[in-house]
């Protein structure tokens, strides 16, 4: 990851008008942050590395842990152990005042989409097998799938604040659309509708609004979805888990463009 940056560089293939060519791109990190509270989990969140103790305060803070900079007693972490990990003690006077919300021992923070540390990243991709070979689609019927992501909205068109999902099969039929103010909910949904109508076997191809994260390309990758085109740039470790699943991912430009960051041999150019 770059020095200071916390970027990686992948090469992509970058088709526009049906013409492409290889070039090389700059995505976003990603990785989990751990924030124990007097020495105990607390919550864990997916983010772009870089200010770990800004992000663990902010968000303590807004989940009223803390009220003053004064709660503190002390916050940090050790660089040559994991910089991924946040420790905070808390005084004994802000303690027993929020004793009550630490016991949520389910809890899990909004921003964190049920990712919990490294250790939980291991033990998923160790339940992930990389996907089936075969599928295939012409790049044009990929733009028109695209398509029919903003033709199934209905939220998105009047408040301009929902995300969306949309499943293909392999002759590119609607299986499921769903749609929430959450990405990750809207995913979970357009499974969940396939799976208990038994279609979720047919699925290949999947087209979400928002970027590709971790823990989109692991909720695909259990649905066994082969295919994932969303927005806007995916993130790097959502690159590199979709290469070891032997996954194709893309994002749309718009105007007939596409990058494809891998896979790119699941896509037919004209």
């Amino acid at each position: 990851m770059s020095e200071g940056k916390h970027t990686e560089f992948y090469q992509a293939l970058w088709c526009e008008q049906g013409n492409c060519q290889g070039s090389t791109f700059e995505l976003i990190g990603e990785e989990p942050l751990l924030i124990h509270i007097d020495e105990k989990p607390y919550s864990v969140v997916m983010r772009t590395p870089g200010e770990e103790i800004f992000h663990a305060v902010g968000l303590c803070l807004g989940e009223g842990i803390i009220d003053a900079v004064d709660d503190i007693k002390t916050i940090g972490y050790d660089k040559d152990l994991d910089p991924n990990g946040i420790d905070i003690w808390l005084t004994p006077e802000r303690r027993k005042k929020i004793g009550h919300l630490l016991k949520r021992t389910s809890y899990v923070s909004q921003t964190s989409c049920g990712i919990c540390g490294k250790k939980m990243i291991e033990d998923l991709n160790s339940v992930l097998k990389p996907v089936q070979k075969g599928f295939e689609v012409e790049i044009g019927h990929i733009f028109d799938c695209i398509n029919k992501l903003s033709e199934n909205q209905n939220y998105y068109p009047r408040t301009r604040g929902s995300h969306a999902a949309l499943l293909f099969d392999d002759q590119l039929k609607i299986i499921s659309f769903a749609e929430d103010v959450g990405r990750h909910n809207a995913l979970d949904k357009a499974i969940g509708k396939a799976f208990m109508g038994k279609k979720l076997f047919q699925a290949r191809l999947l087209v979400l609004s928002s970027r590709i994260s971790y823990e989109l390309v692991q909720k695909a990758a259990r649905a066994r979805v082969q295919m994932m085109i969303s927005k806007s740039r995916p993130t790097a470790l959502a690159v590199k888990m979709g290469q070891s699943l032997n996954m194709t991912l893309a994002c749309d430009f718009g105007d007939s463009k596409l990058l494809v960051l891998c896979g790119e041999n699941r896509i037919k150019k004209e």
